[in-house]
């Protein structure tokens, strides 16, 4: 008996032992499932094109399903407020633009970006205004005098209120520039606007809309840039050439909620690391007229994103 009793322990005591194991080592590795991505935007623009490239990129690396969802709204608060809401545990991420972030320098803001966590700082651009190929306003110095001949007769299509599209409408304000912001919650919306004429001029990033300006059916009229563009633009102004005081370049982030496992967060982190020194990625960054040294890792994210919006913070204090 005395046997048997030893060979029943030697038996399970191991299984005991496993069960005992420290719970943080038992959990299963993230990815468990598959991770949705959502895009708060219509489909059709910047924000979706970086959203459904790096979905595509992440499925592949961590081996798991990953879903886009588009939920624009509100300036992108919409989509960023159902991450934060459903995203504790990593399984849901979300594409953060500079126009989202942007709210939080305003009392009561839809969105606070203390909520959530950046993993990487994917694109940055220089935004423009751009105008219909065959209106007959061909040139910058066209739109002043037409807007000062007839305050507030030109409209510009905009992704929505308190962001750097409207910020930058009013500056235009008090340089005499009077212009009409109308918001378009959806890319698309946004340009067939100005494609068919139904307004006179989009607030956009180069990128964002190259297929209309290779077709001639778009035409830049200025970039809010320190400094000209390279070609195809270097012989477009920027609001240095004129002393405007404003830049407001286009970011477009990945977020998670603030709070998640940050080993979590390293693994998503480090994917995107990985991705951003692909060809792939570089084409894109070429592709999108962006900066080539756009990409900032999650280790630096925060204090870039901090920064830009203390600066956006100013501007609206003014």
């Amino acid at each position: 008996m005395k046997y048997f009793r030893k060979s029943i322990y030697a038996f399970v005591l191991p299984l005991i032992t496993l069960l005992h194991i420290n719970p943080v080592h038992a959990q299963t590795a993230f990815p468990a499932g598959p991770i949705e991505l959502i895009v708060p935007w219509g489909p059709g623009g910047g924000a979706d094109v970086m959203g459904r490239l790096t979905a595509r990129w992440l499925e592949t690396d961590l081996k798991t399903n990953v879903v886009v969802q588009n939920v624009p709204g509100a300036t992108g608060s919409i989509g960023l407020n159902k991450m934060i809401q459903s995203g504790s545990k990593g399984n849901t991420i979300a594409v953060l633009t500079g126009d989202s972030l942007s709210l939080d320098a305003f009392p009561k803001s839809a969105f606070n970006y203390s909520e959530v966590t950046p993993l990487a700082v994917m694109i940055r651009q220089p935004s423009g205004l751009f105008i219909n190929f065959d209106s007959p306003i061909k040139t910058w110095d066209d739109l002043i005098a037409a807007a000062k001949r007839k305050p507030n007769s030109i409209n510009v299509a905009i992704t929505g209120p308190n962001s750097p599209d409207e910020s930058t409408v009013n500056f235009l304000g008090t340089k005499g520039i009077s212009l009409v912001s109308i918001p378009y919650p959806k890319p698309s919306e946004r340009y067939i606007a100005v494609l068919g004429n139904h307004v006179e001029l989009l607030y956009e990033q180069a990128g964002d809309i190259r297929v209309h300006l290779e077709a001639k059916k778009l035409r830049p009229l200025i970039f809010f840039a320190s400094k000209r563009l390279p070609a195809p633009f270097a012989d477009i102004p920027v609001s240095s050439d004129y002393g405007y005081d404003i830049l407001l370049p286009q970011t477009r982030s990945i977020v998670a909620k603030k709070g998640v496992d940050p080993k979590t967060l390293q693994i998503l982190a480090n994917s995107l690391n990985k991705f951003s020194t692909t060809p792939e990625f570089s084409n894109y960054l070429r592709e999108q007229y962006a900066l080539p040294d756009s990409y900032i890792p999650m280790a630096e994210a925060n204090a870039f994103l901090e920064n830009e919006l203390a600066i956006f913070k100013k501007l609206t204090a003014k």
